[in-house]
């Protein structure tokens, strides 16, 4: 390569940078944190209504410096691997076992089909899926439960003459948005009000209302592109860009009609579907008792489909490679969170950003602790443990401010969802589209900035009206 095509190509690496790169430097960034933030800690106590240990808001204190080195950092990585590998092999599983059941042509098929008998509705049925995933989002609290869907709904919005943003919009970004304007979310809306000593469930028909605008936006963003992009798709945000996968991956394969076999093939995938959701909802299945499920529906799948056993096996390896790159980063991103923890910064940057609430009026205040779990949201991904950090500090901090419990949980929900899509520990869901990173950010920042200023609004309403029952 000569001298002007490596300057081109290293301008191209800084425009479009791996993300790999991303999350190193971003390794980086916390490890230098940990030599700037002073450790801090809060005791934890087990808290009677949840369960779980939360700290005690009154016990921050400062400790002696945990700052983390430049070896502690790269231990980091190893280490976000083998905390993170239920997710890992979650991911290479559900990926082996779809490529099984698309590989029978049976799922090819069924779409095509779809598609052809949606000829000119095509808007509504995109209406229909992104409701779908919504509502799971915000009743169930659907997130890596909607990975085996993304390249399905690639494959059909490709089909429709769309792009493969649009496909993991109808999918993920639907659930993202139901997340945020949950009603019924057990990881979220479950745990917070447990730690508050609320009602559980309560302030339903307010949630609904915010579950509705939501729906309503998130639609209007994800329609509003998609015809853009029917109309020309030289506006696709994706276009002109490298693919790292071979186009092929998303596109269906016309088998002709359905089938027997297709029918039978189809039937077993759909019944996972509903045992998926009767887990989750009743025993609360996660990664490993779904990874066992598809596990078990793939090998099924495979026999029905007119598989050999070396057959399956190679479809199922095949599965497995082609999300290498997406299950590994799960991680390299669990790294950054390690790195806090090890550097004990974590209670100190919750100690910092509950401390200027102290100085607010009720309605400020209750936007401000919006705004505090917007931004903590980045250095706790799990829902339940951003609410195990929080809570125990919101919740008596509310009520010295005469901020209502249940808007304060309200808060603690918008923060927690709309930045979900945001945030660098999302990345390896963009694997499955193959959509790098730094375009995602600048497409859906503005879709972020709606629901945030929405979620203000909802909940200074929440505090102007009582939202209780208390």
């Amino acid at each position: 390569m000569d001298k002007a095509g490596k300057k081109n190509s290293f301008i191209e690496g800084i425009k479009n940078p791996n993300s790999y790169v991303i999350i190193f430097t971003l390794i980086i960034i916390s490890m230098i944190l940990t030599w700037v933030v002073p450790s801090g800690s809060f005791e934890r106590v087990e808290d009677s209504a949840s369960g779980r240990m939360v700290v005690d808001p009154d016990s921050f204190h400062y400790i002696e410096d945990k700052s983390v080195g430049i070896y502690g950092a790269l231990k980091t990585i190893p280490k976000g691997i083998s905390g993170s590998v239920g997710i890992i092999a979650f991911i290479f599983i559900i990926s082996g076992s779809v490529e099984v059941i698309r590989s029978t042509g049976a799922l090819d098929s069924a779409i095509l089909h779809l598609v052809k008998k949606m000829k000119n509705k095509d808007v509504l049925l995109l209406i229909f899926v992104t409701f779908i995933f919504s509502m799971l989002g915000a009743a169930f609290g659907f997130a890596e439960e909607t990975i085996p869907f993304i390249p399905l709904g690639i494959s059909m919005c490709l089909a429709l003459g769309y792009d493969r943003m649009v496909g993991f919009h109808v999918v993920r970004t639907a659930a993202w948005v139901g997340f945020a304007g949950a009603f019924l979310n057990p990881f979220s809306i479950r745990v917070a009000q447990s730690i508050a000593e609320l009602p559980l469930f309560s302030g339903l028909g307010y949630r609904l209302l915010c579950y509705a605008v939501y729906f309503i936006i998130g639609n209007w963003f994800i329609l509003s592109y998609a015809k853009k992009v029917k109309a020309d798709p030289t506006k696709s945000v994706l276009y002109g860009y490298k693919s790292q996968r071979n186009p092929e991956d998303f596109e269906l394969k016309d088998t002709g009609e359905l089938t027997t076999r297709h029918k039978l093939v189809l039937l077993v995938f759909a019944a996972s579907l509903v045992l998926l959701i009767y887990g989750v909802i009743k025993y609360g299945w996660y990664t490993t008792e779904l990874s066992a499920l598809f596990l078990g529906v793939g090998i099924v799948a495979g026999f029905v489909g007119g598989f050999t056993p070396n057959q399956l096996a190679r479809e199922f390896t095949k599965g497995m490679k082609g999300v290498t790159y997406g299950a590994l980063i799960v991680g390299f991103a669990r790294a950054i969170v390690l790195i806090f923890e090890e550097g004990m910064i974590l209670d100190t940057i919750v100690y910092a950003f509950s401390r200027p609430l102290m100085t607010m009026g009720a309605s400020v205040a209750a936007v401000g602790m919006f705004i505090v779990q917007s931004f903590l949201n980045f250095f706790i991904g799990s829902s339940s443990g951003l609410a195990a950090a929080t809570m125990p500090i919101m919740i008596p901090l509310s009520d010295v401010l005469g901020v209502t419990r249940q808007t304060a949980v309200l808060a603690f929900q918008f923060g927690d969802g709309i930045t979900n899509m945001l945030w660098p520990a999302m990345i390896y869901y963009l694997a499955f589209a193959d959509i790098p990173y730094n375009i995602w950010f600048k497409h859906v920042l503005k879709l972020n900035i709606i629901l945030s200023i929405v979620g203000i609004v909802l909940v200074a309403v929440a505090q102007v009206m009582s939202y209780g029952p208390f």
